[in-house]
């Protein structure tokens, strides 16, 4: 399974952004499909979560209300929009794949099994 992000860019305080995770290869009904982010010096966060097929999304605090997750299966994309964008969500973010997703929507990095590359998400204050 090979993962390409794309969408991030600069925003100002407010505003919004959307980034998709393109997906190719096999992926199986079992998979889940999450966002995470990264800030230079810290752990990767988690950001939001979703299984392949059927489930409810699951988010981190810091995002709830403000991000929503959401996949188009015919594609093969998974796609975070960001509103209400703050300074403290300036971030590199990656999609990952969860090949075992299916179970519980996990929140661990160490646990996801593909991830891309990452996109760079700049909030202006």
């Amino acid at each position: 399974v090979q993962l390409q992000a794309s969408g991030g860019g600069l925003v100002q305080a407010g505003g919004s952004l959307r980034l998709s995770c393109a997906a190719s290869g096999r992926i199986l009904n079992s998979y889940a499909m999450a966002w995470f982010r990264r800030v230079p010096g810290k752990e990767r966060e988690f950001v939001a979560a979703i299984r392949w097929v059927g489930g409810t999304p699951v988010y981190a605090d810091s995002v709830k209300g403000r991000f929503s997750i959401s996949r188009d299966n015919a594609k093969n994309t998974v796609d975070l929009q960001m509103n209400s964008l703050q300074a403290e969500d300036t971030a590199v973010y990656y999609c990952a794949a969860d090949s075992s997703g299916w179970r519980l929507l996990r929140r661990e990095a160490r646990l996801y099994d593909f991830w891309g590359q990452g996109t760079q998400v700049t909030v202006s204050s």
